[in-house]
């Protein structure tokens, strides 16, 4: 979140400082420090042309004036030179907003009404909301999270009622000094309406479990379903543990960034209102690899739906531990490279891995690939042709054959000594091409063949592939026509050979 901006026309900055059309002319004579007007605001209304009038920042005239002595009594009202000794606030409990719970001080400048919530506007709605419902409460001004961490503490956002269109930048420590008394903040994962609700000063931290989020309950179901084996559902229950381990850690981290003890000998006036319940704290997860590739792989060929969301859960979380590639999507053409190796796919009834794979698309048939197990479907792409979606094998069957040549055809092919065509190997996070890459070299696709030509059935490393050998990554940096063949013979030449310099 951030301070919401919203402009002033000549006519309403004088209204806002009380002055003439005459005394505004003045103002910009005696203040050089008097905000000059933006570059004219766009309107949705006028065809995306300019406004004519001149426009000023209403957040830099109205934090201007609270810090001109001729203005201050017209400025924001947590930026205006604070009253000697201002007697310590009284805490008036919460009070429901349309944002959320919010707590609230009655202090020398009026009430303080303080939303635990970091999301745009906020401050302006709810003092919107006061100011056209009567402002029984005599509310002066609201502040709301800026989501930020300020010198004082959590930075905040204000927008007074008296103008609550406008929002402002406010120190947490200045707020504090009118309220007499260390406020509490909630960590992002605990900031829960009933727990602000329940607060009062003075009141110990309270202890709660961080919820789960959508990717942990998807995980449990997972889990606890029984239709799936042991080895699944531990892979499922390791990557649920590692989540919830990774929010408790993210909110203690966060507790310990916002309520730290302050800059030099000011303690920050901030008390966290929740902290996260450790009793259990870690869970046991990061288990042996290996079992948790082998639970995934089962899960990656069941039908059930949530294996489905489980495993759109660890594409996005840890890919690594998938049996898939890069996703990779090419079109349906005779007589190309391609053309051999679908001509070897099996027709299949879709799978998790398919359904995942498949993403917003709608695919007409679902197949396999024998030699590599990689799911495949044929599906229209967004132009309405047709396109093959599959994943990318990690590494290819050797069965003592070698790397023959390699074939440029939207992707990597690889030709092997015993006749087989396949997909190029990859690993998910990556992606294979060639050709001139405006600076760019394509040091994946020669990692990728570096690796081949020494082992055809190797499972690729892509981690430092821009160490490559040179002579490998200047000859995919040659923009090949689609369809271009580089037999063994060319590739171990480029390998061994440095690129000459220009």
């Amino acid at each position: 979140m951030g301070v919401s901006h919203t402009y002033l026309t000549k006519v309403e900055v004088q209204h806002l400082l009380g002055v003439t059309t005459f005394g505004m002319w003045r103002l910009t004579r005696k203040y050089d420090k008097f905000p000059k007007p933006d570059e004219r605001p766009y309107s949705p209304f006028n065809r995306g042309r300019q406004e004519s009038e001149e426009a000023w920042d209403a957040t830099k005239v109205y934090s201007w004036a609270a810090r001109t002595v001729e203005f201050a009594h017209r400025g924001a009202v947590l930026l205006r030179p604070a009253p000697e000794n201002p007697a310590s606030g009284r805490w008036l409990g919460y009070r429901d907003t349309l944002r959320g719970p919010a707590l609230d001080w009655h202090t020398d400048i009026g009430v303080i009404r303080l939303v635990h919530c970091d999301d745009s506007k906020t401050a302006t709605d709810v003092a919107s909301a006061i100011a056209s419902n009567g402002n029984k409460d005599g509310v002066t001004t609201v502040c709301a999270l800026y989501g930020d961490m300020g010198f004082g503490g959590p930075a905040l956002v204000a927008a007074d009622t008296a103008h609550p269109g406008i929002e402002y930048e406010a120190g947490w420590d200045d707020v504090a000094a009118y309220v007499g008394q260390a406020m509490p903040w909630w960590p992002d994962l605990l900031r829960l309406p009933h727990l602000i609700r329940k607060w009062k000063p003075g009141a110990q931290a309270a202890v709660v479990e961080v919820p789960p989020n959508d990717n942990e309950r998807i995980l449990r179901r997972a889990a606890a379903n029984e239709v799936f084996d042991v080895t699944s559902r531990v892979a499922a229950t390791d990557m649920a543990n590692s989540i919830r381990n990774n929010r408790i850690d993210n909110t203690n981290h966060e507790i310990g960034i916002f309520c730290k003890e302050g800059y030099g000998d000011t303690p920050n006036q901030v008390v966290s209102g929740a902290v996260p319940d450790t009793s259990h704290h870690p869970l046991p997860c990061d288990g042996d690899r290996e079992a948790l590739q082998a639970g995934w792989r089962r899960l990656a060929l069941h039908t059930h739906p949530d294996a489905v969301a489980a495993l759109e859960v660890a594409v996005g979380r840890e890919p690594d531990l998938l049996p898939f590639g890069a996703v990779t999507e090419i079109p349906v053409q005779q007589g190309t490279i391609s053309d051999r190796w679908t001509h070897r796919l099996t027709m299949c009834d879709p799978t998790a891995a398919h359904a995942v794979l498949a993403q917003d698309t709608k695919p007409e048939a679902f197949f396999i690939d024998p030699l590599t197990d990689m799911p495949v479907l044929r599906t229209p792409d967004a132009g309405g042709k047709q396109v093959w979606r599959f994943y990318a094998p990690l590494s290819l069957p050797a069965g003592g054959a070698e790397l023959a040549s390699v074939v440029l055809h939207h992707t990597l092919w690889v030709l092997t000594s015993d006749g087989h065509v396949h997909p190029a190997p990859c690993t998910p996070a990556e992606h294979l091409w060639w050709g001139d890459g405006w600076g760019d070299r394509p040091s994946e696709a020669a990692a990728v063949v570096h690796q081949l030509l020494d082992d055809l059935g190797a499972t690729v490393d892509l981690h430092k592939h821009w160490d490559a050998p040179k002579g490998l990554t200047a000859l995919f940096n040659e923009d090949h026509k689609q369809g271009a063949e580089l037999t063994r013979a060319s590739l171990l030449h480029a390998r061994m050979t440095p690129p000459r310099k220009r």
